[in-house]
């Protein structure tokens, strides 16, 4: 079965090259990253796990579906959302270098933001693709994990991203989360949370 479904994922990989052919380099279409998401959607598997260190790029926004995404607006709501999202984030230190998450093999975890660390213990799911995070004082929070071996997204419901922005931000204002609150209400069925890539 394993070979299978390898099968498989290698066939799209090729429809894909022969539709974007005029788009796409060989080296483009090879990109270990690009594999891995073809593999992952036909498998509905992970290739990679999310042990490591993981650097803050910027915000990370997904629909529920297709169709909650359509009715939103489609792939300009999502960008106009996330640059919205990028604009609250940052006023709350919450920029690209400044954070990281580091998720240990032996189910702990660091994540830094400026000069505080936190620690907590965490719980994968490589089969659902969901990661609960236990920090200290704080409500578990539970995430869904975007994940190939040098980007990850970690998404959260409002509400949940809402309490993590306050815990780790010793800059958080009312405002801010009220701004982001709204940003979630304004489109039913969004997930929020934040974009990290793989460092070396």
């Amino acid at each position: 079965m394993k070979k299978s479904g390898f099968s498989v994922a290698f066939i799209v990989t090729l429809l894909l090259v022969s539709a974007n052919s005029q788009a796409q380099s060989l080296k483009d279409l090879f990109n270990k990253e690009n594999v891995e998401k073809v593999v992952s959607a036909v498998t509905g598997k992970n290739t990679v796990d999310m042990t490591g260190t993981w650097s803050y790029t910027g915000s990370a926004i997904e629909f529920e579906s297709d169709n909650l995404l359509m009715k939103a607006g489609g792939a300009v709501a999502a960008t106009t959302a996330e640059a919205k999202l990028n604009e609250q984030l940052s006023k709350v230190g919450f920029k690209p270098g400044q954070m990281s998450f580091t998720f240990a093999a032996d189910s702990t975890f660091n994540v830094k933001l400026g000069a505080k660390t936190l620690k907590g213990t965490y719980t994968y799911d490589a089969t659902e693709k969901h990661v609960v995070m236990k920090f200290v004082k704080l409500i578990n929070m539970n995430a869904k994990v975007n994940c190939t071996s040098s980007n990850m997204d970690l998404l959260f419901e409002s509400d949940k991203l809402l309490k993590l922005i306050t815990f780790l931000s010793s800059k958080s204002s009312n405002a801010t989360l009220k701004t982001i609150s709204s940003l979630a209400n304004s489109y039913d069925g969004m997930m929020l949370g934040f974009s990290l890539e793989k460092k070396e």
